[in-house]
């Protein structure tokens, strides 16, 4: 019994001492040494002006002198863009591995720029650099030489703008009769608004309105889907759209008796909402300017059947700010750029790059949108 004990004993005496033996193995440990900085090479150009027609063309190719960290290894390589050199808040642009040469098209270089803080429609510099590293960690990393050139970027108009047309509304069956914009929501750019007059002077065929993408083109456009060709108005429903013929077009919105109504339209759900909109309680204005930094001092104008819908027509705005001042002395603002809710006494809305603008303010519920004409 004894015996028995003590080879036991042994036994994880063998055991630990097997264990501490293997814990120092380390054959299998990648060691790198300190890496070389990649080098990047300079460029045969000092400036290049981008080109918003030809967006997905060859910009900028790249050429750099690998790291080296001691082993045979993929090494990852992130382009940055910085508006300075020291790279205080630097943008990547893209990413390769195993490769010491990368070719950027006109719109990653704009988007790029845009990104690094710097003005479109203006010259400024951008700096680029490559930075090394290694694994999915991006571990060890270290940055190459930094390069400059001067760039000219455009801006990328990314949002959708729609327009009223029908009977109605105040262009009628006009495609372009300064055709009021619908309100695009600030925070979801699939959501868009109208709260205003509707007309109907009665019959199965007045009230009715289609939606525009485009002023002065029929297609695309947009509209209920009727139910077996019938487009009584409805309160609520799906909408359909016709990308490129009238053969087939989707029925008509509509409003059962003239008056305020609120519309709300959602093109990611294609569902919308048509609801009397109670307006008591509602200064009537006689007169609404913008002011600003942006622009002289402007007067809106209301549309002929709505009091409460103001507009001003291809009024230029350079880069600034402007809001919405009143004949009773209240200066409207928001604080998000092309569309959102103004308030009384709010920030001014800022303009971010100069172009000629349609600009719509409603005074019942604070939206506005400038909708940009040659962006």
């Amino acid at each position: 019994m004894k015996k028995f004990k003590n080879i036991s004993v042994f036994s994880i005496i063998g055991l630990v001492l097997l264990c501490l033996s293997s814990c120092d193995d380390t054959t299998d440990i990648y060691k790198v040494s300190t890496p070389s900085a990649p080098i990047l090479a300079d460029l045969n150009f000092s400036q290049i002006e981008l080109d918003a027609d030809n967006s997905n063309n060859p910009a900028l190719s790249l050429n750099w002198e690998e790291s080296d960290y001691g082993q045979q290894t993929s090494i990852n390589y992130a382009v940055q863009f910085a508006n300075d050199e020291a790279f205080t808040t630097p943008v990547t642009a893209s990413t390769v591995t195993g490769r010491n040469n990368l070719t950027l098209s006109t719109s990653e270089i704009n988007a790029a720029a845009g990104s690094a803080g710097l003005d479109p429609f203006s010259w400024a510099t951008l700096y680029t650099r490559v930075v090394a590293s290694l694994g999915s960690q991006n571990g060890e990393s270290t940055a190459s030489n930094a390069i400059q050139f001067d760039v000219y970027p455009y801006y990328n108009y990314v949002f959708n703008d729609y327009y009223l047309v029908g009977n109605g509304v105040a262009p009628g069956w006009n495609n372009n009769l300064n055709n009021p914009p619908l309100f695009r929501d600030a925070d979801n750019q699939n959501l868009y608004y109208y709260t205003g007059y509707f007309a109907n002077a009665g019959g199965f065929d007045e009230g009715r309105f289609k939606i525009l993408e485009s002023r002065g083109l029929w297609q695309p456009q947009w509209g209920v889907t009727p139910n077996e060709g019938d487009d009584t108005p409805a309160e609520a429903g799906d909408i359909a759209g016709n990308p490129t013929t009238q053969s087939g077009d989707p029925g008509r919105f509509g409003v059962p008796n003239a008056g305020y109504y609120q519309f709300t339209i959602d093109f990611s759900t294609k569902k919308y909402t048509l609801t009397p909109f109670d307006y008591s309680g509602a200064t009537d204005f006689s007169s609404i300017d913008i002011q600003g930094s942006s622009t002289a001092t402007t007067a809106l104008t209301p549309l002929a059947i709505d009091s409460h819908m103001w507009y001003a027509a291809a009024i230029h705005l350079t880069p600034g700010d402007i809001s919405f001042l009143t004949n009773a002395g209240s200066t409207w603002g928001g604080s998000t750029g092309f569309s959102g809710v103004a308030t009384d006494g709010g920030e001014q809305v800022p303009v971010i790059v100069e172009d000629d603008y349609d600009v719509w303010f409603n005074d019942f519920t604070g939206r506005y949108i400038l909708v940009p004409l040659n962006l």
